[in-house]
């Protein structure tokens, strides 16, 4: 069963929260992080990618960049834009795109729930970003940004979030980056508290949605701690780590589609004709064609959109992965056809998620950049959840959820 707590977060004053708070650290570049920072010495980015604290071209991984975040964010406290809760609670946050709604709980997530596999993860970490990750975390002593977490929903916990998205919020405002809305709650009252707390304690797994790489960092530096303490008892706060809690029908997963940049030798009518013996393939013109359903792809080559429509015996929908589309579409075109064996580390290829839509996709093939791209269906958080919960990993380059978590709202000490 899930063990998640209330916890005495670090906040800006809300006067400042917009000065404050940011895009996630791995969303952008250093120069990108820069350009928005600007001269704001209160953006999150001088404590989450503090190589901007130095010249450009500074390696984030230098030693002087993880000490430089530890100082920022003790300067941070030290000028009261970032300030301690004196009680422990659990916090709400909201985001709104596109006129939808997203609630999350705010808690602190155990460790030990990550390490034993109640919390469930769907995706494979890098040790050496991991590791980076981990460096972050020992040198701040806090988790700074949280992590995005899915559970099967709840109606409890839908009505709690309900009567509270019905009071004024403490943040609300829209990110000028991203035009999305921010909202975020604290509950303060212990009656509410304690119904969270009972609720997670029902579920019997959590989803890990995005952001990897920081549990696995996360739960690494808590069981470090525990390691290192001779008198550790179990409820210390380096046994928990913060994460946002979404109810999984809420989550939004937006396409996660693939440019490549050749033919692997075939010319435009022999790929399609090879695309035939797994695809009823059908030229829908130069519109823009987005699949309709799962097990359908779009082909942009030649100015042209095709249907792409695997045939039956090319997936097995009873079987975790063989029913995924980034699968179907692995094995059967860029595998067989491209010989791209390993999306991680093939430069033949490249990936276009999130907002950016197929319009993108478009552009990068008449530029000339690119020889063809492929849009494919969403995963769905079901098939997510499946995937986790037979012991899966969902292949590379597979989903894309959006909103991102705004960073900055709300931090965790281990102490």
């Amino acid at each position: 069963m899930a063990l998640v707590k209330p916890f005495r977060g670090i906040r800006p004053p809300q006067d400042l929260v917009e000065k404050v708070a940011s895009r996630p650290y791995d969303v952008l570049s250093s120069e990108e992080a820069r350009k928005e920072a600007g001269d704001n010495e209160m953006s999150l980015y001088h404590i989450i990618k503090p190589e901007i604290n130095f010249e450009p071209g500074t390696s984030e991984y230098d030693p002087r960049v993880y000490t430089s975040a530890a100082e920022h964010f003790k300067a941070f406290q030290d000028k009261h834009w970032l300030v301690q809760d004196e009680k422990e609670h659990y916090y709400i946050y909201a985001q709104t795109m596109n006129g939808k709604t997203q609630y999350g709980l705010v808690v602190a997530a155990s460790v030990d729930d990550y390490l034993t596999g109640v919390i469930k993860k769907h995706e494979l970490t890098r040790r050496d970003k991991e590791e980076d990750r981990m460096k972050h975390v020992r040198v701040c002593n806090a988790n700074m940004e949280p992590v995005f977490f899915a559970y099967p929903d709840d109606e409890v916990l839908t009505a709690l979030l309900q009567r509270y998205a019905a009071t004024k919020p403490v943040y609300d405002f829209v990110a000028p980056d991203d035009g999305f809305r921010h909202q975020f709650w604290i509950i303060n009252d212990q009656q509410d508290i304690n119904t969270i707390t009972a609720e997670f304690a029902k579920m019997p797994h959590l989803y890990i949605a995005d952001g990897h790489h920081r549990s696995a960092a996360a739960a690494l530096v808590g069981a470090e701690k525990a390691k290192q303490n001779p008198h550790h008892t179990g409820k210390e706060e380096y046994n928990y780590f913060m994460a946002v809690c979404f109810p999984a029908s809420q989550l939004t997963i937006l396409d996660y589609n693939r440019v490549v940049k050749d033919l692997n030798g075939l010319t435009s009518e022999e790929f399609l004709n090879k695309l035939r013996e797994d695809f009823d393939v059908e030229d829908k013109g130069e519109a823009v064609y987005k699949p309709q359903h799962i097990h359908e792809f779009s082909l942009y080559l030649d100015k042209h959109w095709y249907s792409l429509v695997a045939h039956p015996q090319t997936y097995d929908d009873n079987d975790p992965i063989k029913s995924l589309d980034v699968d179907i579409s692995s094995r059967l075109i860029l595998d067989k056809l491209m010989g791209i064996k390993d999306l991680r580390s093939d430069k033949r290829i490249d990936f276009v998620g999130g907002l950016r839509g197929l319009e993108e996709l478009k552009r990068r093939v008449d530029s000339g950049e690119m020889r063809w791209a492929l849009a494919l269906y969403p995963v769905s958080m079901k098939q997510i959840m499946n995937i986790a919960d037979t012991g899966n990993i969902m292949p590379p380059k597979a989903t894309w959820f959006e909103p991102k978590l705004r960073s900055g709202l709300v931090i965790h000490r281990l102490d």
